[in-house]
């Protein structure tokens, strides 16, 4: 018998206890006249087997009460069972879509406003595709490549969310088909738009990767989830998301040119997920095509990080001022405050 709260499920098995005891008759001696093993009679008798059709009728026959009446029972029992299952499941993944920012992520549009909390799990197991919550711990269906600055519970939780939107956003996005050489020949165009406006890039860029099998998404940042990009495969294209609501440009093109890494070092097809070594390899590759490191290194040794040197630098480096003034400040060379009227903010929706 399985209970829960006022909820009551019985076996047949246990009715054919109560004929078997009313008639005082042993397991063993019921199993000889079904003819069926003592273990299946005892198994049938806890509801730990289906009662079956064949079943029914040799209950007809032994205790000669009706195989209409045995098929009912385990009808009823069973649907029971599936009502008590699907309470649970409920429960549980109640629980697990409260931990997702659903307000934030229905404020943009990603999945229906409500507040009953049965809505919530509903709409976030359609909208992960998922018939139960707690399938996203399986690394098979989560696993991504990303760039992000902490990692807590909440901001894997968030991570899931936005790396879902960027992966249905981005089934909208023609691609050709992947092509990693051809991506190592674009790079050197992607650098040249840090001095563009994003809305003279971004279209251009989106395009310029889409002929690598690349669908490039930008949106919004969760907040707590420290997150600027990620980069994962989704059927037969390659899926970048980069957050460019309100980011500094040097944050932006960092984090673009570190998933861009992550696509030609071959971390993203890694079976186990990222490792330690695979950001920082990712981290060096994206500053050193931001700003070769020869360049940069004669530049610190200079010591000139007043705005006229910055400037002229990145002149010379043919990029947006304020990534060097970011790389500075990231590396403590500078104080964060100091030339921000140089970095950028970009707005891409």
């Amino acid at each position: 018998m399985t209970k829960k709260h006022d909820f009551i499920a019985t076996p047949p098995g246990a009715t054919v206890r109560e004929q078997l005891e009313d008639r005082g008759m042993s397991q063993k001696e019921f199993a000889s006249r079904m003819n069926m093993s003592e273990k299946h009679i005892s198994k049938l008798v806890n509801g730990e087997v289906q009662l079956t059709t064949d079943v029914a009728i040799r209950l007809e026959t032994v205790l000669g009460v009706p195989a209409q009446f045995w098929i009912r029972l385990e009808a009823v029992y069973r649907e029971k069972l599936l009502k008590h299952e699907a309470e649970a499941n409920l429960e549980s993944n109640i629980e697990i879509a409260r931990q997702f920012p659903y307000s934030e992520m229905a404020h943009y549009g990603w999945v229906p406003a409500t507040r009953k909390a049965a809505e919530k799990a509903d709409n976030l197991k359609r909208f992960f595709e998922v018939v139960d919550l707690a399938l996203l711990e399986d690394q098979q269906i989560t696993k991504i490549a990303c760039r992000r600055l902490a990692v807590t519970k909440k901001s894997d939780l968030a991570l899931m969310a936005w790396a879902q939107e960027a992966k249905l956003a981005a089934r909208e996005i023609e691609t050709g088909p992947i092509d990693i050489k051809k991506l190592k020949t674009e790079i050197p165009a992607l650098r040249e738009c840090t001095k563009e406006s994003p809305a003279a890039f971004a279209e251009d860029i989106a395009a310029r990767l889409a002929a690598c099998g690349i669908a490039l998404v930008y949106l919004p940042s969760l907040k707590g989830s420290f997150l600027h990009g990620a980069t994962f495969t989704d059927g037969k294209k390659i899926v970048t998301g980069i957050t460019a609501r309100g980011s500094d440009a040097d944050r932006f093109w960092f984090s673009l040119f570190h998933e861009m890494a992550h696509i030609i070092l071959g971390h993203i097809n890694n079976a186990n997920g990222l490792t330690d070594a695979d950001e920082r390899e990712a981290d060096k590759w994206a500053g050193d095509i931001l700003i070769p490191a020869d360049a940069y290194v004669s530049f610190k040794r200079r010591g000139e990080f007043y705005e006229k040197a910055i400037l002229n630098f990145a002149n010379e480096q043919s990029i947006a001022p304020g990534i060097v003034v970011g790389r500075l400040q990231k590396e403590g060379v500078i104080e964060h405050n100091r030339l921000n009227h140089l970095k950028e903010k970009y707005v891409i929706n």
